[in-house]
């Protein structure tokens, strides 16, 4: 079971390179944003997300709290659950991935 939780874990990736924004393509990717309040959710797929303004603060039951903001590149595997605790209103640019699973 630790294996399990810890494959399931939270990435964020800040300050990236220009370069890396265009590599990834991210401009080309949806935009979703929410207000401040608490979201859970359950990934059925990796979801990669650049966030473009708001502070989030995502907790993992049992396990891991990340916090995350304007910048950030954050990765969700498929198969997470968490609640997102957001401090301050989200614009994001997003993109899920099918796993081959």
């Amino acid at each position: 079971m630790e294996a399990n939780t810890a494959s399931l874990s939270i990435t964020v990736e800040k300050n990236l390179p220009e370069a890396r924004l265009l590599q990834l393509g991210i401009k080309s990717w949806p935009k979703w944003g929410c207000p401040p309040g608490r979201f859970p959710l359950k990934f059925d797929a990796r979801l990669t997300c650049y966030l473009l303004k708001g502070k989030v603060k995502a907790s993992v039951k049992g396990s891991e709290c990340v916090e995350f903001g304007a910048g950030d590149l954050v990765v969700f595997p498929k198969g997470l659950s968490c609640t997102w605790d957001v401090i301050i209103a989200v614009d994001k640019h997003y993109n899920f991935e099918a796993s081959p699973n």
